[in-house]
């Protein structure tokens, strides 16, 4: 593909985000009377009438918590920046901050356009296709008379769709860590635009959207996104990992090189903030203000973190016989994820062992991917794929949704559905992406660093590598 057909494609992307946006009937928010604000939560929406609806003071302190935790999911694309940014080398840094930069302005904007209507098409979507695939509208509307969320009249429309955009850039943010320093720019933001703007969000439809695995006998449940979002991202990850192949230098006659990050201050840094941003990620998912259940999902949410930090820290040194940081993280990152399906449900005791169980499944994954060849320079696929899957069939092991008959398997059911469809999705992305314009950089542009030949700029141009490679 030439450079001109691609500048082409990229401003037809930009132009049709541009026109959905600007042709979907809007009112700006000032614009909506606060007779309308006040009527809506004296009484529920029609799609919940069984809800009474909250005061208007409660409404307020809900929407604001919202609102908060929706800033608190959008630090963590920070945290993931230089999480990324920390375990690779010098000579991609700006390859990867710009990605980081630009998925979620990417994931927001496609969320608007299409997304959140493909995840939340409404409450009779379970009579359509069998739950399994609805569409609301192009675009978000921002009428006075949608001023409640369809799903939650806990808050606004305008915040449901804000949070939920927070999670949609999450999801394929995950991808971009695993295929650093390998590939195309123009590539990966292809695969972005596609992969958020329809396969995340037709999936999130299934279980959040009210689909079909939320309408089985014993429906799938997922609290705030451990397959949702994080093994969604890992099954994706995976299949480009898989399609790219490893680093070049990574596997060398038959035996692991290992490729060090360059900043590991950068990267415990990124860990700490996405700690804090979990809060928001685990904690806004309770969906509304309510102090006793938002409290325990904080503190569930810290203790399985803390545990899968010292299980793979002590691993690690049993292990190697030298406590390696880089697990340590991992393991409070896999700690988190695993916690994220039941965090809602879960005692301290239930917390701390699905984190321990996470730090120590999370060091043995990574060490099983690199023995196998798959390349993953920050270990996002065992800790949010892998860790993700032990969280999602934890909440069928411990915690109160163990007691309830078949929720096992239909944790299993959600999980392999999940795999099938996201990882066949992504392979076929990005096989496509590879016969049509390619998917990897040249080896000397690889060699050389993608700063240089994807952007033409260095991260520290005053500063000279003690090491090359």
């Amino acid at each position: 593909m030439s450079k001109w057909m691609k500048h082409i494609a990229a401003a037809l992307v930009v132009g049709a985000i541009t026109w959905s946006l600007a042709d979907a009937p809007c009112v700006m928010a000032q614009d909506a009377p606060a007779e309308a604000v006040a009527a809506v939560v004296e009484a529920a929406p029609e799609a919940a009438p069984e809800d009474a609806g909250p005061s208007v003071e409660l409404f307020t302190v809900n929407n604001t918590w919202m609102m908060v935790a929706a800033a608190l999911v959008f630090f963590m694309n920070l945290g993931f920046a230089c999480v990324e940014t920390g375990l690779t080398r010098s000579k991609n840094t700006v390859n990867i901050l710009f990605k980081n930069a630009l998925v979620p302005c990417l994931g927001i904007l496609t969320y608007a356009l299409c997304g959140f209507s493909l995840m939340y098409p409404g409450f009779d979507y379970d009579a359509g296709a069998n739950g399994w695939f609805g569409f609301a509208q192009w675009g978000i509307t921002t009428d006075a008379a949608g001023v409640t969320s369809a799903y939650n009249v806990g808050y606004t429309y305008w915040t449901d769709f804000l949070f939920q955009a927070m999670f949609a850039a999450t999801a394929v943010t995950i991808v971009s860590g695993a295929v650093a320093e390998r590939i195309k720019l123009s590539s990966f933001m292809i695969f972005a635009f596609l992969y958020g703007a329809f396969i995340y969000p037709i999936a999130g439809s299934w279980k959040w959207g009210n689909g079909w695995l939320n309408n089985l006998e014993t429906p799938f449940y997922d609290f705030a996104g451990s397959t949702l979002v994080h093994s969604v991202g890992g099954w994706a990850a995976l299949a480009g990992v898989i399609i790219l192949g490893p680093r070049l230098g990574k596997y060398v006659d038959g035996k692991i090189r290992p490729i060090l990050g360059h900043s590991m201050p950068l990267a415990t840094i990124g860990v700490f903030i996405l700690w804090l941003g979990w809060f928001g990620f685990n904690g806004g998912s309770v969906l509304s203000a309510d102090p006793a259940l938002v409290s325990l999902t904080l503190v569930t949410t810290s203790l399985s973190a803390a545990a899968g930090g010292v299980a793979a820290g002590m691993v690690s040194w049993i292990i190697l016989k030298k406590p390696d940081l880089s697990m340590a993280l991992n393991g409070i990152l896999a700690g988190l994820v695993g916690i994220t399906a039941g965090a809602d449900q879960m005692g301290s005791l239930d917390a701390t062992i699905i984190g321990a169980v996470a730090g120590v499944i999370v060091f043995f994954s990574v060490l099983l991917f690199d023995k196998i060849k798959i390349d993953d320079p920050v270990g996002a696929i065992s800790v949010h794929l892998v860790c993700g899957i032990w969280g999602t069939l934890a909440v069928g092991i411990l915690g109160a949704k163990a007691d309830v008959e078949g929720q096992l398997l239909s944790q299993a059911i959600g999980v392999i559905a999940y795999g099938v469809f996201c990882f066949t999705a992504a392979l076929v992305i990005f096989l496509v992406l590879k016969i049509g314009m390619g998917l990897r950089v040249s080896a000397e542009e690889e060699t050389e660093g993608l700063d240089i030949g994807e952007h033409g700029q260095e991260a520290y141009p005053d500063f000279s590598p003690a090491t090359k490679g």
